[in-house]
C-alpha cells in the first residue's frame, strides 16, 4: 500500500513502490486526464505538478514521490495560474486533437508559477519538452502570453 497526496487529498493505493505515477493516476485512481505518450519522459503528455513543478509521471515511481503534493490536470484549474491558462487555451482555441494538451497546460502553468511574465525564450525553454503532433505551438505561445497578462 502506498499513500500519495493527489489534488489535495490523501489517496492510498495497493501498488508496488516501483509503479509509475502515471499508471497509479490512471489505473488506480481513475484520473485519466494525464496521458501516456512516449513512456520515456520525452513528449510531455504525462506532465503533472509535484510541489508545483512540472514533472513527467511516466517514469516517476510512486515510491519516489513520498509526501510531495501531486496536482493533475483535473485540479490545476483550481489554482489561479491554472485557471488563467485554461481560459487562455479556450479563448484562442489552442486545442486541435487535444491529446497533448493536458501536459501542455501543466507545463505552461508551472512556467507562470515560476515566471509570471515570461519572455519568448522563457516560454520556449519551459515548453521544449512538450510535443504537439498537430503543431499548435504558435497558439500555445500566444495563450501563455495571454494568461500572463490576465
Amino acid at each position: 500500500m502506498v499513500t500519495l497526496q493527489i489534488n489535495g487529498q490523501s489517496q492510498t493505493i495497493d501498488a508496488t513502490p516501483d509503479t509509475p505515477l502515471l499508471w497509479a493516476l490512471r489505473d488506480f485512481l481513475g484520473l485519466t486526464g494525464t496521458k501516456f505518450g512516449c513512456g520515456i519522459a520525452q513528449c510531455g503528455a504525462c506532465t503533472v505538478h509535484m510541489d508545483g513543478k512540472a514533472v513527467r509521471s511516466c517514469l516517476l515511481t510512486i515510491g519516489s514521490v513520498g509526501n510531495r503534493a501531486i496536482t493533475t490536470i483535473e485540479a490545476v484549474g483550481n489554482t489561479p495560474n491554472g485557471a488563467k491558462v485554461q481560459k487562455a487555451w479556450l479563448d484562442i482555441e489552442v486545442v486541435q486533437c487535444g491529446y497533448c494538451q493536458s501536459g501542455q497546460i501543466m507545463s505552461a502553468t508551472a512556467l507562470l508559477n515560476k515566471t509570471p511574465h515570461p519572455q519568448d525564450a522563457d516560454i520556449d525553454a519551459a515548453m521544449a519538452g512538450n510535443l504537439c503532433r498537430c503543431g499548435t505551438y504558435t497558439r500555445i505561445r500566444q495563450a501563455i502570453k495571454n494568461a500572463a497578462k490576465a
